[in-house]
C-alpha cells in the first residue's frame, strides 16, 4: 500500500537526516513507494498507484522546493496546482516518466487525475521548516483564470497607454485565447529569424501564500516537519486522522500536534506537526 501518508511516514522515520542533507533531492526517499524520480523535471517524485483504491489511491505527484531562508522559491515554467491529469505530464511513448512508471509496473491509466503535493524546505543558520503541503495551498485561483486575468491586466494597461478602446466581446475573446499555459510554452519559429522564441511563465509566491513566513503562518514552527491538508469540512479532518492512524498507528500518532491553520485566501487546512532535530 502506498500513498502520500506512507511517504510522510518515511520522512518522519528519517527526520534526523534533514539536518545532514545539503540538497533536498539527495534525501534518501524510500524508492519502494515511488514509480518515478526525475529531479528538475515535474514531477520530481511520483507515488505508486494502488490497485485497491478504497482507502488510499496512491499516485500523488510531488515537487521538491529547497529554499534559501523562509521564502518559498519561484516556480520556473510551472504554475502550482492541486490536481493534474497524468496525460498532461506523460506525452508520447518516449516519455521518460512513462517508461519509469511502466518499469515499476504502475497502472498509470487507472488514476487519470493526480493530486499534487509540494515538499518545501526552508533553511536558516540554526533552523529549518519542512512542509509536505497540498497543492491547493498555492492554487487559490484556477490556473486558467490566473493566466487570463493576468493577460487582461496587460491588455488594459496597453489600451490605456494607447488611448484606444475595444469592445467587451473582443476583450473576452482575447483573454480566453491567452488562458492556456501551452500557448506560452511552445517554441515559436519566425521565418528568416536566426533565433527561436519561447515565452516562459515564472510563478512567484506572494507573502499570503508563503507557508514558511513566520509572521503570516506562525503555527509552522522552526525545526518542524509538517503534513498540510485541505480542511473544508469536519469529514475532511476525520478522514485525514483515520488515514494517519492506519499508517502510523495510535501510539506513534502521539508525536504529532494537530493544528487548524487558516489560509489567508483559501479557507482552512489541517496540519500534522512533529519536531525536528536542531541543526
Amino acid at each position: 500500500m502506498t500513498s502520500i501518508y506512507h511517504f510522510f511516514k518515511n520522512l518522519v522515520e528519517q527526520k534526523n537526516l534533514f539536518s545532514q542533507t545539503i540538497k533536498l533531492e539527495d534525501f534518501p526517499f524510500n524508492t519502494d513507494l515511488l514509480s518515478c524520480k526525475n529531479i528538475g523535471i515535474f514531477p520530481d517524485l511520483a507515488i505508486k498507484v494502488n490497485q485497491d483504491k478504497n482507502i488510499f489511491t496512491g499516485g500523488e505527484l510531488i515537487e521538491l522546493k529547497d529554499c534559501k531562508g523562509y521564502n518559498v522559491s519561484s516556480f520556473n515554467s510551472t504554475i502550482p496546482t492541486a490536481m493534474k491529469n497524468i496525460n498532461e505530464i506523460i506525452k508520447g511513448k518516449d516519455s521518460g516518466i512513462r517508461r519509469q512508471m511502466i518499469e515499476c509496473k504502475d497502472d498509470i491509466d487507472s488514476l487519470p487525475e493526480r493530486t499534487i503535493y509540494y515538499l518545501v524546505r526552508g533553511k536558516k543558520t540554526n533552523f529549518q521548516k519542512i512542509v509536505l503541503v497540498h497543492g491547493s495551498f498555492f492554487e487559490t485561483v484556477k490556473k486558467k483564470d490566473l493566466i487570463s486575468k493576468s493577460f487582461s491586466q496587460i491588455l488594459s494597461e496597453r489600451l490605456k497607454e494607447s488611448g484606444k478602446e475595444i469592445t467587451q466581446e473582443v476583450e473576452l475573446l482575447l483573454t480566453e485565447m491567452f488562458s492556456e499555459q501551452e500557448n506560452f510554452s511552445k517554441v515559436r519559429d519566425v521565418e528568416k529569424s536566426s533565433v527561436k522564441l519561447r515565452f516562459r511563465i515564472m510563478t512567484e509566491v506572494k507573502v499570503e501564500g508563503n507557508i514558511l513566513n513566520t509572521n503570516k503562518y506562525p503555527e509552522i514552527k522552526d525545526n518542524s516537519l509538517n503534513l498540510i491538508l485541505p480542511y473544508h469540512t469536519d469529514e475532511d479532518r476525520n478522514t485525514a486522522w483515520e488515514k494517519m492512524k492506519i499508517v502510523f498507528g495510535s501510539h506513534e500518532l502521539k508525536q504529532f500536534k494537530e493544528i487548524k491553520l487558516k489560509h489567508l485566501f483559501n479557507g482552512y487546512f489541517v496540519v500534522f506537526q512533529t519536531t525536528l532535530t536542531q541543526f
